[in-house]
């Protein structure tokens, strides 16, 4: 692992098509820089803070952004696979259409998130906020959802089969159409005060 870079800001940069590899930023400041077609694999961000970076079309591996502050940013066609995520915020940025496998986002801040159509697949998003966020359309299958805020959420048509929605209330969100398999099904009835069998 390099040494990481530690509290730089980077202001207008052109980073287009760069390869993070195994870079490490600490508490690094990111405004307006380009990250287009990126690719990070190892890569490393603790306590950094993008403000209107382009990650479009970026793609990011095993790498980590912890405690990292999103604002602003446009993820357009961003992938992430097996990338740690934890405490992290986003704030008013462009997320569609989001790819995500594996990794952990648990404690992320995704509160009134436009992730219609978003792929999320076998992710472990614990304590998440997702409060009034729109998923319509959205896949998130086998995603450990324990713990999540999902108050006033748009879950219609979402595909949510596998996933671990104990924290789930049916009452508060909008779920027409949304796919769950039995086992769920029996969970959600219980939790409306339903005897099942």
């Amino acid at each position: 692992m390099p040494e990481p870079v530690e509290d730089v800001t980077y202001r207008q940069e052109d980073w287009y098509a760069e390869e993070l590899a195994d870079r490490h930023f600490v508490r690094c400041e990111f405004f307006h820089v380009d990250l287009t077609e990126a690719v990070s694999r190892g890569a490393v961000f603790t306590d950094c803070v993008f403000g209107n970076v382009a990650f479009n079309a970026s793609r990011h591996t095993d790498s980590a952004f912890t405690r990292c502050s999103f604002s602003k940013c446009n993820l357009f066609e961003a992938e992430f696979t097996g990338c740690k995520l934890v405490g992290s915020t986003f704030d008013r940025c462009d997320l569609r259409p989001l790819r995500v496998d594996r990794g952990d986002w648990s404690f992320v801040t995704l509160a009134g998130a436009d992730l219609r159509g978003a792929r999320i697949t076998d992710v472990r998003m614990r304590e998440v906020d997702l409060s009034g966020a729109d998923l319509t359309g959205a896949t998130l299958t086998g995603v450990d959802l324990s713990g999540a805020q999902l108050h006033a959420a748009k879950l219609i048509r979402a595909d949510l089969r596998g996933s671990d929605l104990s924290a789930l209330d049916p009452t508060a969100v909008q779920r027409s159409g949304a796919r769950i398999d039995a086992e769920q099904a029996v969970m959600l009835a219980q939790a409306l005060g339903f005897q099942v069998g």
